[in-house]
């Protein structure tokens, strides 16, 4: 097979593992196993962290050890008629012409195809490399818990080749910090008056996405449209509210889908049908071009003899249209580029509390802190509570890195064109990694990836052997 059809080929078995976020075990069992397999010395941290160590080519015993960085654990969403499992069922790969997808599911290219390149590199006896670290993080997704958990001597290397960007060419430099927040809110329920009929509300069809790359597209965010059609509703009927769902779970994940079961009494049906007939057409307005799939119903639903209170239902619905989402601030310095943001990312009504998760983004870590204690407050006016994980650091940009002139410099000589050099709203390890390591020569580099964090996920084929070509080149020239 060629050189493309390997990287494939490793990727497509990385895919038949499970390794959705929580659940590192089985994917690091397979990576320790193709480690001990191929003759490479690994070891494994307390929070499934992997460290395998590749010997150098013959002439590249006194280059310097190079870091090949990625992450084990990936984004699980599916469309809402799929009955993929992710904790047991192969993530399906679909080649059509230059792109890749799943089956109706997330591809896991973000990080996957990482994994894949290192396996590949440091098994193709034509590729000439310095001692190379692989590093395979885990659990990346919810909150680059794995990096966080790095001791400071479980890496040697101080030269590190992050694969987890998403366009080839582009250079990434520097990211925003994050954090996320988990609110809960106690809840009291009441009977419901005898009589009332159950609807259920429903939005879909949204794009989602990935809250760092795509938060300033201005998609639609399920929960937020919801809550103003059901705010709607209060205002002019007896909305007694039942259930409200949404979103997948990953806080990185733009909410696609959302839901909310009410009753009301059968005077005020038609009424109920009118107000959202109004708000489906008015929502369907304002994002008519960036969401034409949306899809938002309203049928009738089973009935119960609990819900929640006028007084909470009402601070729910307070809480849901106040909760910020979306870009907060955009950088003074850099054009065009995020410096702040907030994503509701999910929220579940249980029987006795409301729970929400949100993910914050700043470059600038002083307006993380004011983002999260935002959300601290918030929670506190609810008479909830608000906790933050999973803090991690902004990575700020060093155009001096000599890592950084020797791939432009290579780049410009191999293709004839001038790389791109960004910094990115998205979170990377880099941050994390750089903090714990200081003096970390650090660049991130990928091949193209489109919609991660959504069923909508492609891997541009066509971008992997100039990707590859290139990374080979520039282990190349790490002779010392």
């Amino acid at each position: 097979m060629n050189k493309v059809e390997r990287v494939l080929d490793f990727f497509e078995k990385i895919n038949a593992v499970p390794r959705k976020s929580r659940n590192p075990g089985p994917i690091t069992d397979y990576l320790i196993q193709w480690a001990e397999e191929a003759g490479f010395p690994v070891k494994k941290d307390r929070a499934f962290n992997l460290l395998i160590s590749v010997p150098p080519s013959k002439g590249y015993e006194n280059a310097p050890v190079v870091i090949l960085q990625g992450h084990s654990d990936m984004v699980c969403e599916k469309t809402p008629g799929s009955d993929h499992d992710f904790s047991k069922d192969p993530v399906k790969c679909i080649t059509e012409g230059e792109w890749m997808r799943g089956d109706d599911t997330s591809l896991g290219a973000d990080n996957g195809i990482a994994l894949a390149l290192a396996m590949d590199i440091a098994t193709d006896p034509d590729v000439k490399h310095p001692p190379l670290e692989i590093l395979i993080t885990a659990d990346e997704e919810i909150g680059l818990i794995g990096a966080n958990a790095l001791e400071p001597d479980f890496l040697t290397g101080r030269i590190l080749i992050n694969l987890d960007s998403e366009d080839e060419g582009v250079f990434t430099i520097g990211c925003a910090g994050g954090a996320d927040c988990k609110i809960t809110i106690p809840v009291e329920k009441a009977d419901v008056p005898a009589g009332f009929r159950s609807f259920q509300l429903t939005v879909g069809g949204l794009l989602g996405g990935h809250s760092g790359m795509d938060i300033a597209l201005n998609r639609g965010n399920a929960l937020k449209m919801l809550g103003r059609i059901l705010a709607a509703l209060s205002e002019k009927t007896d909305l007694r509210l039942l259930s409200l769902e949404g979103g997948s779970g990953a806080s990185n994940a733009i909410c696609r889908d959302a839901s909310a079961v009410f009753m009301i009494p059968p005077s005020q049906m038609d009424a109920c049908r009118q107000i959202a007939d109004e708000w489906i057409t008015v929502l369907r307005e304002e994002i008519k071009t960036t969401e034409p799939d949306v899809e938002i119903t309203l049928a009738e639903a089973a009935s119960s003899d609990k819900s929640l209170t006028p007084q909470i239902r009402d601070r729910i619905l307070q809480v849901l249209r106040l909760i910020p989402h979306g870009v907060e601030k955009f950088s003074s310095d850099i054009e065009n580029l995020v410096e702040t943001s907030s994503n509701l990312a999910w929220m579940s009504l249980k029987e006795d509390s409301l729970k929400i998760l949100t993910s914050q983004r700043s470059s600038v870590m002083s307006e993380l802190k004011d983002m999260n204690l935002r959300m601290d407050d918030l929670a506190k006016l609810a008479g909830g509570e608000c906790v933050t994980l999973n803090k991690y650091p902004s990575w700020q940009p060093d155009m001096d890195s000599v890592l950084l002139k020797k791939s432009a410099d290579l780049y410009r000589k191999l293709t004839g064109k001038e790389p791109v050099i960004e910094a990115i709203h998205a979170g990377l390890e880099c941050g994390i990694i750089g903090a714990k390591y200081p003096g970390m020569d650090m660049i991130s580099i990928g091949p193209t990836i489109k919609h991660p964090h959504t069923p909508e996920e492609r891997l541009h084929v066509a971008s992997l052997e100039p990707f590859r070509d290139f990374l080979v080149a520039l282990l190349g020239e790490m002779k010392g």
